[in-house]
């Protein structure tokens, strides 16, 4: 849309670089081109703006095929104003000189018309084809039935259209009678799923066997390693206790061999133990009987009165230690008379 602004009666318009401008005053052209700007006055100025980028024309349509169900068709076509003239004369793309907006719908024109066209040449490519084979096939086919047909159609190139490009996104059949195709694809592909279910389960299977088998296997080798243990250590006690007895039976040996030692020993010591003990004893016995012979010689030869005093002094030797006396007076009066009987 242009933009048009307003100064005292006048006004100025300003066209962008994708928007044709064709601009009449009293029946004569003043102003052709795109990007345009200039003033004019509204009352007698005719203004048209022409698209002429390139624009995306999207339609959905629906065509039966030759088995009778009905699919639907999304597509979408490029398109251009190649000649703006020529498509401002065929159809109206006048503009307010006021506001600068379209007074009809000339692009809806153009989308009908294009519409209906690329319409047409799908359903008679679709007439003739199976569903089965238009949802294979039929997306190149009806796009390059429409391009052909637009390419070819008469209308087009006098109201100033060039199709540039031509694309079909989908071809689709009705829901139920889209379920019911998906429903064989999907139980070949559940078949799959199950028997690569199956087959995994078979490999586990197969390895959980083996598995087993292994294990079983180092169950038997470990019960034979085990026996060969028993057997082993059986030997190694055998081995161990005659070795043990051999020892034993040496240490015995070496015991009574020292044990005999000691008693000969022992013997040897005691009868020389018995043999000095003999000879002590004969030499305290002649020292005993010399001593008393020299004791008895001594008091032979001493008189009787120093033999009682030795005797005295002998026996207050080994008399016991007085340490109080008590003199009753029966006892004294009794010595008193006794030595006055003595004088």
């Amino acid at each position: 849309m242009a933009d048009i602004t307003r100064r005292l009666g006048w006004r100025h318009l300003r066209g962008a670089p994708t928007a044709h401008i064709r601009h009449h005053r009293g029946g004569k052209l003043l102003h052709d081109g795109p990007g345009l700007s200039f003033w004019f006055r509204a009352l007698t100025a005719a203004l048209s703006e022409v698209p002429v980028d390139d624009r995306e024309l999207a339609m959905t349509f629906h065509a039966r095929t030759s088995d009778f169900q009905d699919v639907a068709v999304q597509a979408t076509v490029t398109y251009r104003i190649s000649d703006p003239a020529l498509a401002a004369a065929r159809l109206d793309f006048s503009v307010d000189p006021d506001t600068g907006a379209w007074r009809a719908a000339p692009l809806e024109q153009l989308g009908t018309l294009l519409t209906e066209t690329a319409q047409q040449h799908a359903l008679d490519v679709l007439s003739r084809t199976s569903l089965s084979a238009a949802l294979v096939d039929g997306v190149t086919a009806v796009r390059e039935r429409i391009a052909a047909g637009l390419a070819t159609e008469p209308r087009l190139p006098a109201t100033g259209i060039e199709v540039v490009a031509v694309r079909v996104m989908a071809l689709r059949p009705e829901p139920e009678v889209e379920r019911a195709l998906r429903t064989p694809a999907r139980e070949q592909i559940q078949q799959e799923a199950d028997r690569a279910t199956y087959e995994r389960r078979a490999v586990a299977v197969e390895r959980e066997r083996a598995i087993a088998e292994n294990e079983l296997a180092s169950q038997i080798e470990l019960a034979r390693r085990e026996e060969q243990l028993v057997d082993q250590r059986g030997t190694n006690a055998r081995r161990e206790a005659e070795e043990h007895a051999a020892a034993d039976a040496v240490r015995s040996e070496a015991e009574a061999a020292r044990t005999v030692r000691l008693a000969e020993a022992e013997a040897t010591r005691s009868v020389r133990l018995a043999r000095a003990e003999a000879e002590g004893a004969r030499e305290v016995g002649e020292a005993r009987a010399q001593a008393q012979a020299a004791w008895l010689r001594v008091h032979a030869e001493v008189d009787v009165a120093t033999l009682h005093a030795l005797t005295g002094t002998r026996l207050a030797e080994n008399l016991p230690r007085i340490d109080s006396l008590t003199v009753s007076p029966d006892v004294l009066t009794g010595l008193v008379a006794k030595l006055g009987a003595r004088e």
